[in-house]
């Protein structure tokens, strides 16, 4: 018996593989378009600017945030930091922590970067009315909610 077509659109697979294929897609087009501003950056390296962006963080928020392990974060934030991007400071109130953010060059960058990310948004949700690109990030948050809930 052949599933119904309901049953195939929304098959744990077919969902899974969609929302990576999304993903990978958007990750892609931002390497393209931070290249054609002229900026040799990762998604993960523009996640992070942008993120520091708003203030100062540690290195375990942000590999959570970029989905790196806390080694890979260290790496990515020592390319940054020999590109004059950020710095990296001792906090005051805990010794073993360490507070990151960026320098000047860094806001610089984040804000011409902020354009790129700007316009693959756009790219991603060409052809979608308000109501839609609301209703759009709605469902993938109820989706992601739903997964992460430990009901």
């Amino acid at each position: 018996m052949t599933p119904a077509p309901l049953e195939q659109a929304c098959s744990g697979s077919a969902l899974g593989l969609l929302f990576r294929q999304v993903r990978d897609a958007m990750w892609a087009r931002m390497e393209r378009e931070l290249a054609a501003a002229g900026h040799e950056l990762t998604f993960s390296q523009f996640i992070t600017i942008k993120y520091l962006a708003k203030g100062s963080a540690g290195v375990t928020d942000l590999a959570r945030l970029a989905d790196l392990n806390p080694g890979a974060m260290t790496r990515l934030l020592d390319k940054l930091e020999a590109r004059g991007l950020l710095v990296r400071n001792a906090d005051p109130n805990d010794r073993r922590a360490i507070n990151i953010q960026l320098t000047e060059a860094g806001l610089a960058i984040w804000r011409d970067i902020d354009q790129c990310g700007t316009r693959v948004r756009e790219c991603a949700l060409h052809g979608m009315d308000d109501a839609t690109r609301i209703q759009l990030t709605r469902l993938l948050e109820q989706a992601r909610d739903n997964l992460l809930s430990t009901d």
